[in-house]
């Protein structure tokens, strides 16, 4: 504003207006286009204060109390002026504070695969359809966050790193290790270091190419891999005695179609790899497999597995 020190005069006009005493035409008149719209903006913050919860409202009757029994006469004028402005700055934290306060969430699409470099510095690459989200406020006390999908994780030496899914949590300090959490299936896999996997109220220590996999309707298993890295990183997923049902998931994830599998037994037992770069081929690798063949509907979104 031009004039920051409002003198009587202006003070009297401009709390008439808050109390609806005066038009906005009529303000206009009395004050440069710059410092209307900047009341004008005002206005319409102290109106959308007038919705907000009904607590809220009374601590600002307690307010306003105590200033009307405090306040000499001659203030009065001023009143409207000084309870609006604290309602707008009280609502304008209100707001701030809410989207402090909501979770980072970062999310892949179809197809897509991404790296995420957390406040610590540590990186986490998200597989397709996957996601993580934590609390940034907090995570400088508390390193956590929550993974739906698969994710492989490179983590900073420092305090404890805690990863939370839906089927159980993983304990680390510095390490790197791969997370797989769908429904009805929980597999954790470490390359580097050492995992701590807790599950079901039981915690499992994994050590560098060694994994834990828990299938839903079957007993946990123990994994053995002389890999560096999961093999989707480089655009490759790998499976060892996997139900199909998970295979056809993740092709659905990789190449953005649905299955129609009724009529095939999905918990086949299936054991190879498929390239997310090349979907007909992809198909031929885990189909032919199986001995399933599939047909695409329309316009290849679509597909109906049938046996051979």
């Amino acid at each position: 504003m031009k004039n920051n020190n409002l003198h009587n005069k202006d003070a009297v006009f401009l709390a008439k207006w808050m109390a609806n005493e005066m038009t906005d035409r009529d303000l206009k008149k009395l004050v440069n286009n710059e410092d209307f719209l900047t009341y004008l903006a005002l206005k319409k913050g102290i109106l959308l204060y007038e919705r907000l919860e009904e607590p809220l409202d009374n601590s600002f009757k307690i307010i306003q109390n105590k200033i009307e029994n405090s306040t000499p006469k001659v203030k009065k004028l001023y009143l409207k002026w000084v309870i609006s402005i604290a309602a707008s700055l009280v609502l304008f934290f209100s707001i701030s504070n809410f989207f402090k306060n909501q979770p980072v969430l970062n999310t892949t699409n179809f197809g897509e695969q991404k790296t995420i470099t957390l406040l610590d510095s540590s990186k986490v690459t998200l597989t397709a359809k996957s996601e993580i989200k934590y609390h940034k406020k907090e995570w400088k006390n508390k390193r956590e966050l929550f993974l739906n999908g698969e994710a492989f994780f490179k983590v900073k030496k420092g305090s404890k790193f805690t990863v939370k899914t839906k089927n159980g949590k993983i304990e680390v300090l510095g390490t790197q290790f791969n997370v797989n959490s769908n429904k009805d299936f929980f597999e954790v896999t470490c390359y580097f270091g050492k995992v701590n996997v807790i599950y079901n109220a039981k915690e499992y220590i994994l050590l560098p190419g060694q994994g834990f996999r828990k299938i839903i309707g079957s007993k946990m298993e123990k994994l053995i891999t002389t890999q560096t890295i999961p093999t989707w990183l480089n655009g490759v997923s790998t499976y060892k005695s996997v139900p199909l049902k998970h295979v056809i998931l993740d092709l659905e994830k990789q190449f953005d179609i649905k299955f129609d599998a009724t009529k095939i037994n999905t918990k086949m037992l299936f054991t190879g790899s498929f390239n997310h770069k090349n979907k007909k081929l992809a198909f031929t690798t885990v189909f032919k497999a199986m001995y399933v063949d599939y047909k695409e509907i329309n316009d290849s979104k679509k597909i109906i597995l049938t046996k051979k």
